[in-house]
Protein backbone atom coordinates (compact mmCIF):
# COMPACT_ATOMS: atom_id res chain seq x y z
CA UNK A 1 0.00 0.00 0.00
CA UNK A 2 1.27 3.24 -1.03
CA UNK A 3 0.91 6.32 1.56
CA UNK A 4 2.16 9.79 1.00
CA UNK A 5 1.79 12.22 4.16
CA UNK A 6 1.52 15.94 2.05
CA UNK A 7 2.77 18.29 5.40
CA UNK A 8 2.18 22.30 4.82
CA UNK A 9 5.38 23.96 6.79
CA UNK A 10 3.88 25.34 9.60
CA UNK A 11 4.73 28.95 10.78
CA UNK A 12 7.30 31.14 8.91
CA UNK A 13 8.20 35.02 9.33
CA UNK A 14 5.82 36.01 6.42
CA UNK A 15 2.57 35.29 8.68
CA UNK A 16 3.69 37.04 11.84
CA UNK A 17 4.93 39.97 9.73
CA UNK A 18 1.32 40.18 7.57
CA UNK A 19 2.78 39.72 4.48
CA UNK A 20 2.51 37.86 1.28
CA UNK A 21 3.95 35.12 0.76
CA UNK A 22 4.45 32.72 -2.53
CA UNK A 23 7.87 33.15 -3.75
CA UNK A 24 8.77 35.60 -1.26
CA UNK A 25 11.42 33.33 0.51
CA UNK A 26 10.93 33.70 4.39
CA UNK A 27 11.99 31.83 7.09
CA UNK A 28 10.01 29.49 9.60
CA UNK A 29 9.72 31.30 13.22
CA UNK A 30 11.20 29.81 16.41
CA UNK A 31 7.55 28.61 17.17
CA UNK A 32 7.45 27.25 13.82
CA UNK A 33 10.97 25.33 14.10
CA UNK A 34 9.11 23.48 17.32
CA UNK A 35 6.26 22.67 15.07
CA UNK A 36 8.12 21.02 12.57
CA UNK A 37 9.65 18.80 15.23
CA UNK A 38 6.45 18.34 15.88
CA UNK A 39 5.34 16.74 12.97
CA UNK A 40 8.64 14.90 12.48
CA UNK A 41 7.57 12.81 15.68
CA UNK A 42 3.91 12.08 14.47
CA UNK A 43 5.56 11.07 10.94
CA UNK A 44 8.35 8.90 13.04
CA UNK A 45 5.74 7.27 14.69
CA UNK A 46 3.79 6.33 11.72
CA UNK A 47 6.64 5.26 8.78
CA UNK A 48 9.18 2.77 8.51
CA UNK A 49 12.37 2.81 8.12
CA UNK A 50 13.95 6.01 5.43
CA UNK A 51 10.89 6.77 3.39
CA UNK A 52 10.73 9.02 0.75
CA UNK A 53 11.14 13.04 1.36
CA UNK A 54 10.31 15.64 -0.90
CA UNK A 55 9.92 19.36 -0.60
CA UNK A 56 9.55 22.67 -2.08
CA UNK A 57 13.11 24.92 -2.49
CA UNK A 58 11.60 27.54 -0.48
CA UNK A 59 13.18 27.91 2.73
CA UNK A 60 10.46 28.07 5.22
CA UNK A 61 9.11 24.22 3.49
CA UNK A 62 13.02 22.92 3.14
CA UNK A 63 13.66 23.91 6.39
CA UNK A 64 10.55 21.44 7.53
CA UNK A 65 11.68 18.68 5.44
CA UNK A 66 15.23 18.92 6.95
CA UNK A 67 14.21 18.40 10.19
CA UNK A 68 11.27 15.72 8.98
CA UNK A 69 14.44 13.78 6.85
CA UNK A 70 16.57 14.12 9.80
CA UNK A 71 14.50 12.29 12.62
CA UNK A 72 13.34 9.77 10.04
CA UNK A 73 16.51 9.24 8.66
CA UNK A 74 15.43 9.69 5.06
CA UNK A 75 16.93 11.69 2.13
CA UNK A 76 15.64 14.42 0.97
CA UNK A 77 14.81 15.83 -2.67
CA UNK A 78 13.91 19.22 -3.06
CA UNK A 79 11.62 20.00 -6.42
CA UNK A 80 10.91 23.37 -6.96
CA UNK A 81 7.49 22.47 -8.67
CA UNK A 82 6.25 22.33 -4.81
CA UNK A 83 6.62 25.68 -4.62
CA UNK A 84 3.68 28.13 -3.39
CA UNK A 85 1.95 30.27 -5.99
CA UNK A 86 4.10 32.89 -7.32
CA UNK A 87 1.99 36.51 -6.27
CA UNK A 88 4.54 38.35 -8.16
CA UNK A 89 5.43 42.17 -7.37
CA UNK A 90 3.14 41.39 -4.32
CA UNK A 91 5.64 38.99 -2.88
CA UNK A 92 6.95 39.96 0.62
CA UNK A 93 3.98 43.64 0.42
CA UNK A 94 2.13 44.08 2.99
CA UNK A 95 -1.05 41.40 2.27
CA UNK A 96 -3.43 44.74 2.71
CA UNK A 97 -1.18 45.82 -0.32
CA UNK A 98 -2.58 42.65 -2.40
CA UNK A 99 -5.90 42.22 -1.01
CA UNK A 100 -6.75 46.02 -2.19
CA UNK A 101 -5.18 45.19 -6.38
CA UNK A 102 -6.43 40.77 -6.21
CA UNK A 103 -9.42 40.20 -8.85
CA UNK A 104 -11.04 37.41 -7.85
CA UNK A 105 -11.73 34.95 -10.52
CA UNK A 106 -15.45 34.74 -11.40
CA UNK A 107 -17.89 32.27 -10.48
CA UNK A 108 -18.10 30.50 -13.93
CA UNK A 109 -16.19 30.68 -17.26
CA UNK A 110 -12.47 30.31 -17.01
CA UNK A 111 -11.11 30.44 -13.62
CA UNK A 112 -7.43 28.94 -14.44
CA UNK A 113 -6.44 31.23 -16.64
CA UNK A 114 -7.65 33.93 -14.67
CA UNK A 115 -5.64 37.38 -14.61
CA UNK A 116 -5.78 38.54 -10.52
CA UNK A 117 -4.26 41.56 -11.45
CA UNK A 118 -1.53 41.46 -9.81
CA UNK A 119 1.80 42.11 -12.46
CA UNK A 120 4.44 39.05 -12.40
CA UNK A 121 2.15 36.80 -10.68
CA UNK A 122 1.62 33.16 -11.31
CA UNK A 123 -2.05 31.79 -12.74
CA UNK A 124 -3.56 29.23 -10.98
CA UNK A 125 -3.28 27.25 -14.04
CA UNK A 126 0.90 27.93 -14.02
CA UNK A 127 0.51 26.43 -10.29
CA UNK A 128 -1.70 23.43 -11.04
CA UNK A 129 0.59 22.51 -14.15
CA UNK A 130 3.67 22.81 -11.66
CA UNK A 131 1.71 20.45 -8.92
CA UNK A 132 0.57 17.76 -11.39
CA UNK A 133 4.46 17.78 -12.91
CA UNK A 134 5.53 17.33 -9.41
CA UNK A 135 3.38 14.46 -8.07
CA UNK A 136 3.91 12.76 -11.38
CA UNK A 137 7.68 12.75 -10.26
CA UNK A 138 7.03 12.01 -7.07
CA UNK A 139 4.82 9.02 -8.39
CA UNK A 140 7.74 7.52 -10.44
CA UNK A 141 8.97 6.18 -7.72
CA UNK A 142 7.95 2.94 -6.43
CA UNK A 143 8.65 3.44 -2.27
CA UNK A 144 5.70 2.87 -0.46
CA UNK A 145 5.81 5.74 2.29
CA UNK A 146 6.31 8.81 0.87
CA UNK A 147 6.20 12.56 2.57
CA UNK A 148 5.74 16.14 0.40
CA UNK A 149 6.35 18.73 2.43
CA UNK A 150 4.87 22.41 0.37
CA UNK A 151 2.56 25.22 0.59
CA UNK A 152 -0.88 25.52 1.88
CA UNK A 153 -1.86 27.17 -2.21
CA UNK A 154 -0.02 23.62 -3.78
CA UNK A 155 -1.33 21.21 -1.84
CA UNK A 156 -5.22 21.54 -3.16
CA UNK A 157 -3.42 20.93 -6.95
CA UNK A 158 -1.33 17.88 -5.26
CA UNK A 159 -4.57 16.09 -4.11
CA UNK A 160 -6.14 16.73 -7.44
CA UNK A 161 -3.81 15.32 -9.21
CA UNK A 162 -3.73 12.10 -6.91
CA UNK A 163 -7.28 11.72 -7.41
CA UNK A 164 -6.89 12.08 -10.87
CA UNK A 165 -8.91 15.35 -11.00
CA UNK A 166 -8.67 16.66 -15.03
CA UNK A 167 -6.73 19.68 -14.79
CA UNK A 168 -9.63 22.15 -16.21
CA UNK A 169 -11.48 20.67 -13.49
CA UNK A 170 -9.05 21.73 -10.81
CA UNK A 171 -10.00 25.53 -11.31
CA UNK A 172 -13.58 24.60 -8.85
CA UNK A 173 -11.56 22.53 -6.47
CA UNK A 174 -9.72 23.84 -2.73
CA UNK A 175 -8.77 21.62 -0.50
CA UNK A 176 -8.43 24.04 2.71
CA UNK A 177 -5.24 23.11 4.57
CA UNK A 178 -3.73 24.90 7.55
CA UNK A 179 -0.24 25.36 8.03
CA UNK A 180 1.66 22.32 9.75
CA UNK A 181 -1.21 19.96 9.09
CA UNK A 182 -0.73 17.58 7.51
CA UNK A 183 -2.62 15.23 5.05
CA UNK A 184 -2.42 11.43 4.17
CA UNK A 185 -2.92 9.73 0.75
CA UNK A 186 -3.34 6.16 -0.12
CA UNK A 187 -3.88 3.59 -2.36
CA UNK A 188 -4.23 0.33 -1.72
CA UNK A 189 -2.87 -2.68 -3.12
CA UNK A 190 -5.69 -4.74 -4.31
CA UNK A 191 -7.99 -2.37 -5.94
CA UNK A 192 -5.48 0.43 -6.63
CA UNK A 193 -7.76 2.79 -5.93
CA UNK A 194 -6.55 6.59 -3.95
CA UNK A 195 -8.28 7.74 -1.55
CA UNK A 196 -7.90 11.08 0.72
CA UNK A 197 -7.69 9.59 3.77
CA UNK A 198 -7.50 12.08 6.18
CA UNK A 199 -7.42 16.18 5.32
CA UNK A 200 -5.46 19.17 7.68
CA UNK A 201 -4.83 17.25 10.69
CA UNK A 202 -3.61 19.61 12.67
CA UNK A 203 -4.04 18.11 16.60
CA UNK A 204 0.06 17.38 16.91
CA UNK A 205 0.19 21.60 17.06
CA UNK A 206 -1.32 21.65 20.18
CA UNK A 207 0.45 23.70 22.52
CA UNK A 208 2.83 25.08 20.32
Amino acid sequence: MRTIHVVTHPEATHHVDGLVGGWFDSELTERGVRQAGAIADVLADRLGAAPEVYSSDLRRARRTAEIVAGRLGADLTIDAGLREKSYGEAGGKPQAWLDARFVPPPRDGERLRHDEGVAGAETQLDLAVRAYAAMERVLASAAEEQVIVTHGGTATYLVAAWIGMPLDAAGRVHFRVSSGGISLLREDDRYHSRQLTRLDETGHLDGW
